[in-house]
């Protein structure tokens, strides 16, 4: 899965100035790069600024979901205001990623109505809120609040095959609550839904290497690395073709893979090019 910010704040990755074009050709070289979704970000997660108007997300996020689902895209929004939600799908999304951890049944429903994917993100804060609630177990509330969500998105016409569970890296999490969970990830895998992990340049690992975000890509892979180990299904990240380089590795180092015994590197890649004066 693909990161595609439309948005000027977000927090890696902000758009300065943007036109739809500009958008989808970022869009299309995820693609190129081997993203298999594209998810589209109208609005950051940063808490420094005030929620931004359902009007003006729509007017981000649905153009750029119309086109590339017409090009044949499979398309995610991250978004937590079911009007959002209820555009994007009537635009042809696919997959809504509910960042809120259906904090509104009603996303469950529009979901429902259009035969969509949920992702139900654990979280203990309100949108756009930094806290950090005291946990007696953060393992054991991540899993037992994404057992429940399931059961009230099914409650509210969602089947099961629908629902994608993502732990909610740095969500109402320090970044030691985040490493715990991550650890444990095999107990959310456990529900028996699809997991999908959120950790590209997250704040856990700048805390770890104290890098700023686009210095994260080693952390991310490393956490990536973790998590598949855990049994992690969707990967969402900024870095698609470098994510994609490590896996080819990864899975060939692994045996998942055929390696031909003619494989050879071409001539052209053996070394870099000599330096301009």
């Amino acid at each position: 899965m693909g990161v595609l910010n439309t948005s000027p704040e977000s927090f890696s990755d902000g758009v300065r100035a943007s036109t739809l074009g500009s958008v989808l050709r970022r869009g299309h070289a995820l693609i190129e790069d081997g993203a298999d979704i594209i998810d589209v970000g109208g609005e950051s997660g940063v808490t420094n600024r005030p929620p931004l108007p359902v009007g003006e997300e729509i007017a981000r996020v649905v153009p750029v979901v119309s086109e590339l689902v017409v090009s044949g895209a499979i398309v995610s929004v991250d978004t937590w205001k079911p009007p959002v939600a209820r555009a994007a799908l009537e635009a042809g999304a696919h997959l809504i990623n509910d960042v809120s951890g259906l904090r509104e049944n009603e996303m469950a429903r529009h979901c429902a109505d259009f035969g969509a994917g949920l992702v139900l993100m654990h979280t203990r804060a309100e949108p756009k809120v930094k806290t950090f609630p005291e946990y007696a177990d953060v393992v054991e509330d991540v899993v037992e609040f994404l057992a429940e969500r399931i059961e009230r998105a099914m409650a509210h016409g969602l089947h099961r095959e629908q629902i994608v569970l993502d732990p909610g890296p740095d969500f109402a999490k320090t970044p030691a609550q985040t490493v715990r969970v991550l650890r444990h990830l095999r107990h959310v895998v456990s529900l028996g839904r699809p997991v999908l992990l959120a950790v590209s340049r997250k704040d856990f690992i700048g805390a770890l290497n104290q890098r700023r975000p686009r210095e994260r890509l080693a952390g991310t892979l490393a956490a990536v690395a973790a998590g598949l180990d855990a049994g992690a299904s969707i990967l969402r990240v900024h870095d698609v073709a470098a994510t994609v380089d490590f896996l080819k590795v990864r899975a060939a180092l692994r045996g998942e893979v055929e390696v031909s015994e003619t494989l050879q590197l071409p001539e052209a890649l053996r070394r870099e090019p000599p330096l301009s004066p």
